[in-house]
């Protein structure tokens, strides 16, 4: 049979394919959104001219990072191929594809697998890339909307940003279902192949555009607003362009690519400690309920996103976001509880459970909403302290954004604490289990809670892709407008700013919910990790009891990962190290890269720009950023390949265990600290911008204040755009790849089987790929 889920009762089958439909009708509106959006006017020949700049720009550097991650991908998909070679085919594929050989087996597994990960990679690609796309042809429609309507510019930048966020849900949800319809209980195997394509290429985009963006910005503000007092997005601003390029790649592909491989990962480890469950209870609902619970947010996605209008007339762009999320919310819960309760009945702890863990994924993913609008929102008293500090100077507006990110960090940690702790509440208490089952249970619990939170991935990805488009509005209206004062044009300005800050918060928000399902994800992955390694261990226990040997290893699901153990805690603080290590590199690239644009600017700026002697070079400042962001790829991504490799071959399996806690918790504080420190400096900046300009009252652009504000936000910038989100994807990465390569160290590296002369030539080759990193790191980049 070509599909493996001939076991299921009919009706799950419908269902399955019923979700496949969803997936499709998700794609479908896309296309019904994008109609919607070009049948927009799109301004003036000036305005024409600005956008064409920035969707040439965008469009290059996209190109050009295409043709840099290739080579990898492709040296990477024969690793996957060839890692299902070193270790016993697992039972669930035995299972799954029965009567044929454990070779054959092997074979159509080592296929899935990599066809998996290239699958994911493209599909990852084409968010990111198409959603861009889309978002950019919008930024022109929304400054001429902006003429016209508050509501009709709100309309175009949210459902332009819906685009994406259903170009995500849709793939999604249709590569992991065709995925399990095909291998059925034997699934995981391939679709661990698919988290880690989708999870990579995020990585690449996060990083890669993140150095573009913030390069640009920062050379722009540093050069423009500090030293010519120029505003933001003056036409003479050498690197205006560059900037405004560099918000679609970096927050509207990058975090689009980046929430789609967390839509993925929480899939793959629900699966696979649902099929530990399906092994206990021999139930099949607790491996398609994940998946069911996604279809429905598609289509709860649909209706929420479609409700955001200004239909108050009010002009309050952040309560009609709000409110459509809230409608997607409501829906979905109940609708998960009918499904819970028609469809669970008959597993072990009732319905109510699962049902409970996913909506409280929910109320987590709108928590960390509220918290994080609370300390980088533009009316919150974090903010609002930061704008005080100002009085006093950049020193106290650097020292108390820090402050700001640092409380923000301790409140969503203990938010996500309290939910993991749930699941513990929520499984713990089943009875007739042993306490390794219920263990599992309780796992099961975070990776549907880890679901449950980016059910509404299409309205989180929308807020995202919001920020990039309402911020290339405003900077489209500024060139294209500048030297203008009627009124139309003032109020077009105060509409475009508005929108402008909003966008500020919701990316804000749209991170601490990728940064926290990160986090979630991870904790899941890190069970699907005991989960993996216990099935192999067992495997070679068998093994050696039939050839008659007279050892065993100990089940790590029945032992558990020891803190108290030396070796462990070297793993775990090794890390713990780890996130801080590449957000030195990443932090590093920026500074490298923007201090070619300030060259640049200045160079430029000698030329008579400013006093309209000569035009601005727009191209060079894009060809730096291009050309600076893109070396800077593979050594970041390297990093989070290899470590988890050279720590497990070294240490071990419960080393790498350790390994892996420390890089979760390590990395989701600076994540949020980082994240959060930058978004309170920019909308501090924000608010400064918006005051009457009176330098001489200290208030308004050219003051002061806004000098200080200036310089905290571009000390904010690489960490909030660059190196915190781009944590995300990286923490994802070595989990998925720990998954990966646990069987291996397993099989190779026990307490009876010590590491040969070939597992010792990796360790060394694994040390020479990180040295080459770290000397790479510091070369300086030429122009």
């Amino acid at each position: 049979m070509w599909y493996g889920i001939g076991d299921l009762h009919l009706h799950e089958q419908y269902a399955l394919f019923g979700v496949m439909f969803i997936a499709f009708l998700g794609l479908a509106y896309t296309l019904f959104l994008k109609k919607q959006v070009m049948a927009h006017p799109t301004g003036d020949e000036k305005m024409l001219e600005v956008w064409s700049a920035i969707r040439a720009g965008a469009n290059a550097y996209l190109g050009k990072q295409l043709r840099s991650v290739i080579p990898m991908i492709a040296v990477l998909t024969v690793c996957l191929f060839l890692s299902v070679y070193i270790v016993p085919v697992s039972e669930e594929a035995m299972k799954r594809f029965a009567g044929y050989s454990p070779e054959t087996v092997k074979l159509i597994i080592a296929f899935g697998r990599a066809g998996s990960f290239v699958l994911g990679s493209i599909f990852s690609l084409l968010v990111g890339q198409i959603g861009m796309r889309i978002a950019v042809s919008a930024n022109v429609r929304v400054t001429a909307a902006s003429k016209r309507s508050f509501g009709e510019a709100l309309k175009i930048a949210y459902r332009a940003g819906t685009c994406t966020g259903m170009l995500t849900d849709g793939l999604g949800l249709l590569g992991g279902t065709i995925i399990f319809i095909i291998f059925g209980v034997a699934a995981p195997d391939a679709l661990l192949g698919f988290g880690f394509g989708g999870t990579l290429i995020a990585l690449f985009m996060r990083v890669g555009g993140g150095i573009y963006t913030k390069a640009a910005d920062v050379g722009a503000d540093l050069v423009g607003k500090v030293e010519a007092g120029i505003p933001e997005d003056d036409p003479r601003n050498p690197a205006v362009v560059a900037d405004l390029v560099g918000d679609n790649v970096g927050d509207c592909a990058g975090m689009a690519a980046d929430i789609f491989e967390s839509y993925e990962v929480t899939i793959v480890s629900g699966l696979i400690l649902g099929l530990a469950l399906w092994h206990f209870t021999g139930h099949y609902e607790w491996i398609v309920y994940p998946l069911l619970v996604r279809g429905i947010g598609v289509l709860c996605s649909i209706i929420g996103t479609y409700a955001v209008n200004d239909s108050s007339g009010r002009g309050n762009a952040m309560k009609a976001i709000f409110r459509g999320y809230m409608t997607s919310a409501v829906i979905s819960i109940a609708m998960f509880a009918v499904l819970a309760y028609f469809y669970l009945k008959g597993i072990p702890g009732g319905w109510g459970r699962p049902f409970a863990s996913v909506s409280i994924g929910v109320l987590l993913a709108m928590a960390i909403d509220r918290i994080t609008e609370y300390f980088t929102g533009t009316t919150g008293a974090p903010v609002l302290e930061v704008k005080k500090s100002t009085d006093t100077g950049s020193a106290t507006t650097i020292i108390s954004g820090l402050a700001v990110g640092l409380e923000s960090s301790v409140w969503s940690i203990l938010v996500i604490a309290l939910t993991i702790f749930s699941s513990v509440l929520i499984f713990g208490s089943i009875e007739g289990v042993s306490a390794v089952q219920k263990v599992n249970y309780i796992l099961y619990g975070v990776a549907m809670t880890g679901i449950g939170m980016l059910t509404l991935t299409g309205n989180n990805v929308a807020m995202d892709s919001f920020g990039p488009i309402a911020d290339n509005a405003n900077g489209v209206g500024e060139m294209a407008w500048h030297g203008k004062t009627d009124d139309e044009t003032k109020k077009a300005r105060q509409i475009m700013a508005d929108l402008d800050g909003v966008g500020n918060t919701t990316k804000a928000i749209t991170k601490g919910v990728a940064i926290g399902s990160a986090v979630i994800a991870a904790v899941s992955l890190f069970g699907s990790y005991m989960v993996d390694v216990s099935n192999v261990q067992a495997a070679l226990n068998e093994a050696w009891a039939q050839e008659g040997l007279n050892q065993a290893l100990h089940l790590i699901k029945d032992v558990g990962i020891v803190v108290s153990n030396p070796v462990v805690f070297v793993g775990m603080l090794i890390g713990a190290s780890v996130p801080w290590l590449f957000s030195s590199f990443a932090i590093n690239a920026v500074r490298r890269a923007a201090s070619l644009i300030v060259e640049e600017v200045r160079r430029q700026f000698k030329g008579g720009i400013l006093e309209g002697k000569a035009k601005p070079d727009y191209e060079r400042a894009v060809s730096i950023s291009t050309t600076a962001a893109q070396k800077e790829l593979i050594i970041l991504a390297l990093l989070g390949i290899v470590s988890p490799v050279l720590v497990g071959l070294a240490l071990g399996v419960e080393a790498l265990g350790g390994f892996l806690a420390g890089i979760i918790v390590s990395g989701q504080l600076l994540a949020v600290f980082m994240s959060n420190a930058g978004g309170a400096w920019d909308n501090a900046k924000k608010l400064i911008e918006d005051e009457p300009s009176n330098p001489a009252a200290n208030t308004g652009k050219g003051s002061e204040r806004h000098k200080a504000s200036v310089v905290g936000d571009t000390v904010g910038d690489p960490l909030k755009d660059t190196a915190g989100p781009a944590l995300n994807p990286m923490i994802k990465v070595v989990n998925l790849v720990s998954v990966i390569v646990a069987p291996i160290i397993v099989t190779y590296n026990n307490e009876y089987t010590k590491l040969g002369a070939v597992g010792w030539c990796a360790v060394i080759a694994m040390l020479a790929v990180l040295s080459w990193v770290i000397i790479k790191s510091k070369k300086p980049v030429s122009q």
